[in-house]
């Protein structure tokens, strides 16, 4: 996971230690007195001695001395950075903000840089990618807690991208956790999306509310949100058909079942290996029906990164779960210290 990331960010971390490296360093030379001639021809193994001597004390002095790096000194690293982050699909709106982060801390301060440049970088490097992946401190229990019963969710994205399966592990999630659940198939016209959904309904001992093929997805939700009521149920998860922004009548479909419904959470789904696609969709699907949160899909097959770094910032909306494999267990919450961690190896 993010093999390709983490390769290119040790690289920049590489490239600033040789710069620090390379970086002059001026060391005071006493001047020979005058009319004293310096001896060039032979050199006694008393005298090699102690110029090793005086070499390490010099070499020692250097690697204690305090300096600052300059914006010049670190023009090419944060280049190739910029470069290594659009090449791992990172939006290039969050690219120039890691960016910027990174060489406001590097840059103008005083450190002994020899002695702890691979600390200096990455705790950089660190606290960039915090910066954008934290957007508020959203608690997802405590919201599902402290709103009155029951909890109307509904779930959005493109075809393909894993959310019905996601709707299942988070029922399988929620349920073990003590909450009551309720799906609903609000995906009424993509063949076999209802059995799909009843399946997993079915594995996990859960309640499903549908209607038939063609029907109006917003009284779907609507029934499942009136049996919930009627049964004392906790939470309603609902499924909808996957859509791209540019359909129309879909997206007119889908304002129709948050309007009728008004959902306690929007949750958009998408897949971390689709990269800047996935940042681009969940803003337009923000701008269409205002989402509340993400959850990301294929996690675990992701090498890039750019996604779960990306969306948050891009959307201002946290990312709750990603997805790490098939099975049921397979969602964890989200967390952005893992995430960095993940990323920076």
């Amino acid at each position: 996971m993010f093999d390709g990331l983490r390769k290119r960010l040790r690289g920049f971390t590489k490239e600033v230690d040789e710069t620090v490296q390379n970086k002059e360093v001026e060391v005071p030379i006493e001047p020979e007195p005058v009319g004293v001639t310096k001896v060039k021809d032979k050199v006694t193994d008393k005298a090699s001695k102690k110029d090793t001597s005086i070499t390490s004390k010099v070499r020692s002095l250097v690697l204690d001395r305090e300096f600052v790096l300059d914006e010049k000194d670190l023009e090419k690293p944060l280049w190739d950075l910029q470069l290594a982050l659009m090449e791992s699909d990172v939006a290039l709106s969050v690219v120039d903000k890691i960016v910027d982060l990174v060489r406001e801390e590097l840059v103008g301060e005083r450190r002994a840089w020899r002695a702890k440049t691979d600390e200096i970088t990455e705790r950089a490097l660190k606290n960039a990618l915090l910066s954008v992946l934290l957007v508020d401190d959203f608690d997802f229990y405590e919201f599902l807690d402290s709103t009155e019963k029951p909890v109307n969710i509904v779930f959005v994205g493109v075809n393909g991208t894993g959310k019905t399966t996601s709707i299942a592990k988070l029922a399988h999630i929620l349920t073990d956790k003590g909450y009551s659940v309720v799906l609903a198939s609000g995906d009424t016209y993509r063949a076999g999306a209802t059995e799909q959904i009843e399946v997993h309904a079915d594995n996990l001992g859960l309640k499903l509310i549908k209607h038939q093929e063609g029907a109006d997805p917003a009284a779907v939700v609507f029934d499942a949100v009136s049996y919930a009521k009627s049964k004392r149920k906790d939470i309603v998860l609902s499924d909808t058909a996957g859509r791209l922004h540019t359909n129309i009548n879909l997206m007119d479909q889908l304002k129709k079942i948050c309007r009728v419904n008004e959902p306690d959470l929007v949750i958009f789904v998408d897949e971390a290996v689709a990269g800047n696609d996935a940042v681009d969709r969940a803003k337009q699907f923000n701008e269409a029906i205002e989402i509340d949160a993400s959850i990301l899909t294929k996690m675990d097959a992701d090498a890039k990164g750019g996604a779960a770094i990306s969306i948050a910032h891009c959307t201002g909306k946290p990312i709750l779960f990603v997805g790490t494999g098939q099975e049921y267990n397979d969602l964890r919450k989200f967390d952005p210290e893992w995430l960095v961690d993940q990323v920076l190896g």
